[in-house]
């Protein structure tokens, strides 16, 4: 029998093209009519304030959403269709959301961006022409997709759901694997009043049932029950959030997650999924799911760092002011996401 066709490139897509209105429309505040022509922005001069740095993050921006668009209509439209329809689609999706940021104050739109994103989805759709199909049947990374992990809808939601764990160590204030934090959304304060030792036993305790928690859905979505890759998965991980630090501090900070509750937490839960990988895999769904459950309600109890809120307090998230928007609500959603495909995972026939 066939294996089940795989839907990742589809759901890359969609899932990045909601990340990119998520991030043009960053941060959601003080929505007004001011009462201009929503299209004027078009036949505007060139802007005062605008610099090459601009001008690469707004075509980079795009250009994965044109790449990722290709290989899903390729098969009906054909390679040339594709590109046409990617970069269409591309324009189409800046030109929507400069024009809503006529209505947020805190957002200018413009026609440069505009033909910035619109070059970056061309040439994102012309390498995806090229490159596209090893996402399709048949090519390498779809093959080695189909070898190593659960076939079918729930293999692919799962490594979309592991790209969005990745993504979320990118938001540098937050405690290391600590997602799932809704206080910032909901405007609640802390519950629980600061000291040094409650802090860190928490810290260690949300690590170490994180750790357990990703590890264990990493192990369950494989099919060959490696390990290595997994613990590939963490180390990336962990190099991402030592990026995030330095490039946000500096590169002294670069390992300011290394505290005595993360260490700590780290080794007992790399010590647990040692462990709970040799149980059946439907018990290690059910340890998952109940390891993610205690980390995101101790990630909501947990006190505020009066010495880490200090330290962020000189912190200016500058350009990457809307990016940073986007990794926080990720990691805010992760664990909502990745508990109902822990519930409806069914063993697959390998």
């Amino acid at each position: 029998m066939r294996p089940p066709a795989s839907h990742l490139s589809l759901y890359l897509a969609a899932a990045y093209t909601l990340l990119a209105v998520y991030a043009s429309l960053h941060p959601f505040a003080d929505w007004r009519d001011s009462g201009a022509d929503l299209s004027a922005f078009l036949v505007a001069g060139w802007p005062r304030y605008w610099t090459g740095f601009d001008f690469v993050v707004n075509t980079l921006a795009y250009l994965p959403l044109g790449f990722l668009w290709v290989p899903v209509s390729q098969p009906r439209l054909g390679r040339v269709g594709a590109v046409l329809l990617a970069t269409l689609c591309g324009a189409a999706l800046s030109l929507g959301m400069e024009t809503l940021q006529n209505y947020l104050p805190s957002r200018i739109p413009s026609n440069v961006d505009l033909a910035c994103n619109t070059l970056g989805t061309l040439a994102g759709a012309l390498a995806g022409a090229r490159w596209g199909h090893q996402l399709l049947d048949g090519g390498r990374l779809h093959a080695l997709r189909m070898r190593m992990i659960v076939a079918g809808r729930m293999g692919d939601a799962g490594l979309l759901l592991l790209g969005l764990w990745l993504l979320t160590q990118l938001t540098p204030e937050t405690l290391l694997f600590g997602n799932g934090d809704l206080r910032n959304l909901l405007g609640l304060a802390a519950p629980l009043p600061y000291s040094a030792g409650r802090f860190a036993d928490i810290e260690a305790a949300i690590v170490c049932a994180d750790t357990l928690a990703v590890t264990l859905l990493a192990t369950r979505l494989g099919r060959l029950r490696l390990r290595l890759p997994v613990l590939a998965l963490i180390v990336a991980a962990l190099a991402l959030k030592s990026f995030v630090l330095a490039l946000s501090l500096d590169a002294a900070h670069g390992f300011a997650w290394t505290t005595y509750g993360s260490l700590a937490g780290l080794g007992g839960g790399l010590a647990l999924w040692l462990a709970a990988s040799l149980l059946p895999p439907p018990m290690q769904q059910a340890s998952a799911a109940l390891a993610l459950l205690f980390a995101t309600v101790l990630v909501n109890l947990a006190p505020e760092n009066p010495y880490l809120a200090n330290t962020w307090q000189t912190w200016n998230p500058g350009q990457f002011l809307n990016f940073h928007g986007l990794t926080k609500l990720v990691s805010s959603l992760w664990p909502f996401l990745a508990l109902p495909w822990l519930m409806m995972l069914r063993m697959e026939k390998k």
